[in-house]
This record gives C-alpha cells, sequence and structure tokens, in this order.
C-alpha cells in the first residue's frame, strides 16, 4: 500500500490558507489523487465541539494552558479519527492549521514553554509531522483588513501586539524546521501564491499516482 503524504497550511488569520487548501486540493484530484480536506481546530465532531468553546467570545478569560490542551484534544481526535487513516489508505491530507498554528499562538503568542507545548501535541499524533508545511506569511494588520468588518472570533479579538508574536512565531518555526516548513509572501496574488506551492508540491504528488 502506498505510503499517504500529509501538508498542512499555516499563518496568520487572514492569509488566504483555506483558498490555496481548495485549490491545492483541486489539483490533485486533476492528477488522479485521492484527497482529505480537513482543518483545526474541528475536523471531527469533537473537535468541532472544542472549536465552538476556543473561538466563543463568551469565553475571554481563558488562558493559554487551557487552549493548550483544548487545541491537543482536538488535534488527537482528528489525527486518530481522520488523518492517520487516510495516511495508511495512501491518500493526500490537507489540513488548514496543524500543530505549527499552536506552537506559534500558544508558544510564542501565548508565552507558554515551548517545550512543553511541542510534547503535548507530539503525544497526541503519535509523533506524525507534517511531511511538508506552508506557511502564508503576511502582516496581522493586513489579515485584519481582509477579514473586514464581519464580527471577530475570541483568538481573532486578541491584541494586535499577540498577532505580530504568532507571526514572528511561524518565522521561527520556519528558521527552526527548514526541510518542512516554506514560507510563502502572502501579499502576492493568489494565482503568484499557488503557483509558489504547486512547484513544490507537484513533484512529490507523482509517488502517490
Amino acid at each position: 500500500m502506498k505510503k499517504g503524504f500529509f501538508i498542512t497550511l499555516e499563518g496568520p488569520d487572514g492569509a488566504g490558507k483555506t483558498t490555496q487548501l481548495t485549490r491545492l486540493a483541486d489539483a490533485a484530484r486533476q492528477m488522479g489523487i485521492q484527497v482529505v480536506c480537513t482543518r483545526e481546530p474541528g475536523g471531527t465532531p469533537v473537535g468541532d465541539a472544542v472549536r465552538r468553546i476556543l473561538l466563543d467570545t463568551a469565553y475571554s478569560e481563558m488562558v493559554p494552558l487551557t487552549e493548550v490542551f483544548l487545541y491537543a484534544a482536538a488535534r488527537a481526535q482528528l489525527f486518530h479519527q481522520v488523518i492517520g487513516p487516510a495516511l495508511k489508505q495512501g491518500q493526500l491530507v490537507l489540513c488548514d492549521r496543524f500543530i505549527d498554528s499552536t506552537l506559534a499562538y500558544q508558544s510564542y503568542g501565548g508565552e507558554m514553554d515551548f517545550s512543553f507545548v511541542l510534547e503535548t501535541n507530539l503525544q497526541a499524533v503519535s509523533h506524525r509531522l507534517p511531511d511538508l508545511t506552508f506557511v502564508l506569511d503576511i502582516d496581522p494588520s493586513v489579515g485584519v483588513e481582509r477579514r473586514g468588518s464581519g464580527t471577530a472570533d475570541r483568538v481573532e479579538q486578541k491584541a494586535l501586539s499577540f498577532h505580530h508574536r504568532v507571526r514572528d512565531g511561524f518565522l521561527s518555526l520556519a528558521d527552526k524546521f527548514p526541510e518542512r516548513i516554506k514560507v510563502v509572501k502572502g501579499t502576492q496574488s493568489e494565482d503568484e501564491v499557488f503557483a509558489v506551492i504547486w512547484n513544490q508540491v507537484a513533484p512529490l504528488l507523482e509517488k502517490l499516482r
């Protein structure tokens, strides 16, 4: 049985992750590859319930340590119920956010101990990291503009200084894990961003055909 391939898209809110994930999935399916698309937090009934708690503005008092455990819980359910089985079946798994978001938001943004956050989440996913991660990098203020006037969730409502630490976190992670994490300028056009991603992904997907 072919080994599956696991790709995640990361970055600040408004960076265009969901759009690029959809385009990537469509292009892969045109190659005849089976694709599973999911997101974090969520992707399962348990995870979706946790997501509602995490993003609900009614819980503004939630501390970073609580966030770490809630994200890890949702991630464990998603990995063992959806991602792991799909990879065992040789499928391409595309996930909108994964472990790097927790490291960026709770470790760098929330100033939690990096080693603790990493180990907690490695346990949640049986130490299975993505094969390839793209960080779509934009200034947090650009993300706010792209989001528009819609109601911001609990995380989006955090101070701009927090979101700058998150962005710095993503860039630091790319420096720590350059073989896995690739930074793409999110200020480029949608087509330009996709071209950068697809040029790196297409040769790898040939192995799944």
